[in-house]
């Protein structure tokens, strides 16, 4: 294949899943990532802009203020929002953050109702910018619907993109391919001698056939568990999140304890120190239930052979036995818990279209019946219990289910949607 031929392939396979997601990555190992994108930004029938990150990225108020004045540029309204953000709301920016990117948003809603893409381009240069790499993983969920993110990157972001593709926001690129389950270069595999881990339920750490118990306290396998996250952590984020209510000094001290009681337990060097970073070591096979997870609703999301996409889904639900470490409450860990909960569901109701299509309408009500039990206000599922039970003709049971789900969420100062309510009207009225 020549030069023409692999590009060609490669541009055909970024419209193909670019649609998708709100954020594409071009891998960091794509030999034609640049010249995919310079086609991209040449080519009259799809917009796009271009920001390069300069060394100058390293806070999100630098960030936000440049990348805000390069997009003034295309749309001289750009950041009417953005600017009338007090600078003192930079000040602790993490704290701030989610009121930063909706203001963002809005602006980018503002603009245009055209779909274009915005690229960052050299985004290697805010690996050590905590800041931006926070930034730009809530916005991705935050983007206008015409919008989508690009990454050009020599590096791989220090983005959750296990959690991410799960959501169904982010998608990896590799040239003419689709990265499917190799997130963070790590192949995901059992083994005897290895480690198996599921956070899809309490969160049980097995290595060599062993167990592990002896944590000391929940900190340590919380590391474990945040640091698998993503390719690689900072020190500082690591501080920031477990106890963010500590000085510098005194929070690095707490996390050299923990990282010793975690290898003590572990009995081996389970986070490796690699110049600013913390990673998992991967010297021991690993197989993480994320990883498979996210992979199987990719292939649900991808493959065209029915029987496949099926299994796929069925293997999806199978995996997520109960939402992310479901006895802890920590802010980082609920917001993972929301994202797999989004694939969970569609794995869900993608298989109730095909078993209620099939005449398995009871395989279809236990499933409906599982996603509700762990996540009780996702009025989807009420919505789809609601219309099989009319398709059965149980008319009486879509009454009963409205009723106690209504005394359940009125205990909780909860209340069904209008869609929902409607929808309740129209099957039983």
């Amino acid at each position: 294949m020549n030069l023409k031929e692999a590009l060609d392939s490669s541009y055909e396979n970024f419209f193909t899943h670019a649609p998708n997601a709100k954020l594409i990555l071009l891998h960091p190992d794509s030999k034609l990532r640049t010249v995919l994108m310079a086609k991209l930004m040449s080519d009259s029938k799809h917009r796009a802009i271009s920001y390069a990150l300069s060394p100058d990225d390293v806070t999100m108020q630098r960030f936000v203020n440049s990348l805000t004045r390069h997009l003034a540029d295309y749309f001289p309204l750009f950041g009417r929002h953005t600017y009338m953000l007090p600078q003192s709301i930079y000040e602790n920016a993490y704290a701030s953050v989610d009121e930063i990117v909706q203001t963002f948003a809005q602006d980018l809603t503002e603009i245009t109702q055209d779909e274009f893409f915005l690229i960052l381009d050299e985004y290697d240069r805010s690996d050590r910018a905590d800041e931006v790499q926070i930034f730009v993983e809530k916005l991705s969920a935050n983007l206008p619907t015409n919008i989508r993110l690009v990454i050009n990157s020599r590096t791989l972001p220090r983005l959750p993109w296990a959690a991410m593709i799960a959501h169904g926001r982010a998608t990896l690129l590799r040239d003419s391919e689709l990265v499917m389950d190799n997130f963070y270069g790590i192949k995901n595999e059992r083994g005897v001698n290895g480690i198996e881990i599921s956070a899809l339920s309490r969160g049980d750490v097995i290595i060599q056939n062993r167990k592990i118990d002896g944590w000391e306290g929940h900190l340590p396998r919380l590391l474990f568990f945040f640091t698998l996250d993503r390719a690689l952590v900072t020190r500082s984020e690591i501080c920031r999140s477990f106890w963010p209510g500590l000085d510098e000094d005194q929070a690095v001290n707490v996390f050299h304890v923990t990282k010793r009681r975690l290898h003590k337990a572990m009995e081996y060097d389970a986070l490796v120190h690699d110049e600013s970073y913390y990673h998992i070591n991967w010297e021991l096979p690993l197989y993480y239930d994320i990883i498979e997870f996210s992979h199987m609703l990719l292939v649900g999301r991808t493959t065209t052979d029915a029987t496949t996409r099926v299994k796929a889904w069925e293997r999806a639900v199978e995996i997520h036995r109960a939402p992310f470490l479901y006895d802890h409450t920590e802010d980082w860990i609920l917001q993972r818990r929301k994202e797999f909960k989004v694939g969970f569901a569609e794995a869900i109701r993608n298989l109730v279209v095909v078993y209620s299509d099939t005449k398995r309408e009871d395989e279809a009500l236990m499933l409906l019946n599982k996603g509700i039990n762990l996540d009780i206000h996702n009025e989807d599922y009420h919505r789809d219990l609601m219309r099989l039970y009319a398709k059965l003709g149980r008319r009486s049971e879509i009454v009963s289910h409205y009723q106690r789900l209504s005394d359940i969420f009125r205990q909780q100062n909860h209340s069904f949607s209008d869609e929902t309510h409607r929808l309740y009207q129209e099957l039983v009225g």
